[in-house]
């Protein structure tokens, strides 16, 4: 199985790479350090899978949902294994909606990852152990995080430190509507300020 892996952090990449090569199921035929360079390879490199970080930094595509988005329509029948810190119910949901076969939490254990794999290559999917524990109490948790996949990824990236101009030229949108997607955020949460918000992002793993 042809792979490609996708991370800014080279010590990631390290990791995944002994992890895959110790499966001795998969050959790994190339590697990224962010979006543009991702797209890239991609598009010069026949795979059979992609495991990739959920966000990274780059010109195009730097936000997750964007990046995954844009993969689901060049390559509809690449599977992905997302490895990502965002692992929350919200994030897994969005991910699982573009297509994505499989989450691992990067606090996972070391077995985890194997296993994705394995699930995928059997065409099934696969997510974390602490993620299918949020799941099993979905309800409570969507109460907590009451949040469209839009209003995530708007209150993310203001928690990454972009501005509301900012987000709106990144997803050519007008600052009216990243506004307003950021008040339904607020107001959905139950959240006032913007130190609330910020707060509310860092304590649900959505903050850099």
């Amino acid at each position: 199985m042809r792979v490609v892996i996708a991370d800014d952090h080279s010590v990631v990449r390290v990791g995944l790479r002994m992890l895959i090569n110790a499966s001795r199921r998969c050959v790994i035929v190339g590697e990224a350090d962010g979006t543009d360079s991702l797209m890239n390879l991609l598009s010069s490199t026949s795979c059979d899978l992609l495991i990739t970080d959920f966000s990274m930094p780059g010109g195009r595509q730097a936000d997750g949902l964007t990046m995954l988005s844009t993969i689901q329509r060049h390559y509809p029948a690449l599977p992905i294994i997302l490895v990502t810190m965002f692992a929350s119910v919200v994030t897994a949901r969005a991910a699982l909606a573009q297509g994505v076969m499989a989450v691992v939490a990067k606090t996972a254990s070391a077995t985890e990852l194997p296993l994705a794999i394995n699930a995928v290559q059997e065409g099934r999917h696969y997510l974390s152990e602490s993620l299918r524990t949020l799941l099993a109490n979905a309800s409570h948790q969507l109460h907590e995080s009451p949040l469209s996949a839009k209003e995530h990824e708007v209150v993310r990236m203001l928690a990454s430190g972009m501005t509301v101009s900012e987000i709106a030229i990144h997803f050519k949108r007008s600052v009216s509507t990243i506004s307003k997607q950021k008040n339904m955020a607020m107001y959905r949460l139950g959240i006032s300020t913007d130190v609330d918000l910020f707060s509310y992002a860092r304590d649900n793993g959505m903050s850099y």
